[in-house]
């Protein structure tokens, strides 16, 4: 009879639990499938703006109409993750994933029958609820399956989330000048909805010990308890972990979801950049950079986090950002000036979606990892409320001046978080419930 490993058990060394029980290969093979998952919905966001000016030429609806609906996906992709991560932590990720998987092909599908704003908006939320169920399930599943590789694994899996649009952006937009964009909605929704479907059936829950191979981590600063979600939200230590999401979401996308505004104000959006031989208006290059480095950037710094531990790499982001957001607005009136320092905007600001679900389940455990870095998730939601906040200021002070110094400060004030407060508290924590669990076992 071959005996489980022990919960408290630590594996020899460079091999976790996990390998030990299902083969080295098995949690890779479970995290690809996220990913795969992952580059599947990521057209319902990042695609969903080669569909505006069609729908609005055929229907004569106005663009902020349309846009309604995307504010609605917005808002039901981030807000309802807590609900759908609390079912993955009680009944494990394939039917989650089986259900997000059709109700992200009805989605597209509901659009290409879309004769109505009423429609379109139904067809937004199915989506939306759809893609929070995939995203929440394949983040919470690689923070379970990767306990000690969580920053690394977190960032994979959300770099899948911006490969996916840049895999099939080209073929979209072809398609929907070919044949439409209703017949580009029905048969990528259907194909991109079927894919999900079927990885769904494949993908197993991570084992209740695999959370033992947190305790051979020495470079970052992790819980052996593990709380509810209910916990959680009592415990202070989340809600600074919150406010820092929403200030470094909030300041990166003042800056950067602005840009064609911000350019045309620079008078540079249409001036031609080269930069090693390829050249490229200004703006083009710019957005074209955002896709790249906006991926990068997810396991790049999941993986130095892995390294140097949490707090640091947050620090050394953030501070990063502060700085690049104020560089892009002195020096950003020069064409290669603004696409080198958009990059750098880009690259300091991505990495949120893999630092804050590993620092997530780093401080409230494994067990509802899933639940847990939902509710963090839900932050995404409200900086995006704040974001139009941008325009307001920059019209009422005549310049882009305050929303820059906004955005900056803003990253700044979290940087400075990180480390003197997110960091002592976090170590605080995970003191008390280590003496707790002591006193329990004696």
């Amino acid at each position: 009879m071959i005996r489980q490993p022990a919960a408290d058990v630590i594996p020899p060394t460079g091999r976790s639990v996990t390998d030990a029980v299902h083969g080295p290969a098995f949690r890779w093979g479970q995290l690809v499938m996220g990913i795969v998952c992952m580059a599947m919905i990521a057209n319902l966001q990042y695609g969903w703006t080669l569909f505006v000016n069609p729908i609005a030429d055929k229907h004569g609806w106005s663009r902020a109409a349309i846009q309604v609906a995307f504010t609605i996906f917005v808002l039901t992709e981030t807000w309802l993750v807590p609900i759908e991560g609390y079912l993955v932590d009680r009944f494990g990720p394939r039917p989650v994933v089986l259900v997000g998987g059709i109700l992200c092909g009805l989605g597209w599908v509901l659009n290409s029958f879309a004769d109505s704003l009423t429609l379109l908006y139904v067809a937004a939320a199915v989506g939306g609820v759809g893609a929070g169920a995939v995203y929440g399930t394949c983040v919470g599943n690689a923070l379970k399956w990767f306990p000690d590789r969580r920053g690394l694994a977190a960032g994979l899996t959300a770099a899948g989330f911006g490969a996916g649009s840049a895999l099939t952006i080209i073929p979209i937009s072809a398609f929907i000048k070919s044949d439409g964009y209703e017949a580009a909605f029905l048969y990528f929704g259907i194909g991109q909805g079927l894919i999900v479907f079927v990885i769904a059936w494949f993908l197993q829950r991570a084992p209740e010990h695999a959370k033992a191979a947190a305790a051979s981590s020495t470079n970052v600063q992790q819980s052996k308890r593990d709380y509810s979600p209910g916990e959680v939200l009592r415990q202070p230590v989340f809600w600074v972990m919150y406010l820092m999401f929403v200030m470094v979401a909030a300041g990166g996308l003042m800056a950067t979801a602005q840009l064609g505004p911000i350019s045309k104000d620079f008078k540079i959006g249409d001036v031609p950049v080269n930069i090693l031989g390829l050249v490229l208006p200004a703006l083009t290059f710019a957005l074209a950079i955002d896709r790249v480095l906006n991926g990068i950037t997810r396991p790049f710094f999941g993986w130095v986090s892995d390294q140097i531990g949490r707090e640091p790499t947050m620090f050394i982001a953030f501070a990063l950002e502060a700085v690049g957001i104020l560089a892009l607005y002195k020096c950003g009136q020069d064409p290669v000036a603004f696409v080198i320092l958009t990059g750098m905007v880009f690259f300091a600001w991505g990495e949120i979606y893999s630092l804050f679900p590993s620092t997530c389940a780093d401080t409230f455990g494994s067990k509802f990892a899933a639940s847990n870095a939902g509710l963090l998730y839900t932050a995404k939601g409200t900086a995006s409320l704040l974001v139009p906040l941008s325009s307001v200021l920059a019209t009422a002070t005549g310049s882009w001046h305050a929303v820059f110094i906004v955005g900056s400060v803003m990253n700044a004030a979290a940087a400075l978080m990180a480390w003197f407060v997110l960091r002592p508290m976090r170590k605080s924590l995970i003191e008390r419930a280590k003496v707790g669990r002591s006193m329990a076992d004696a």
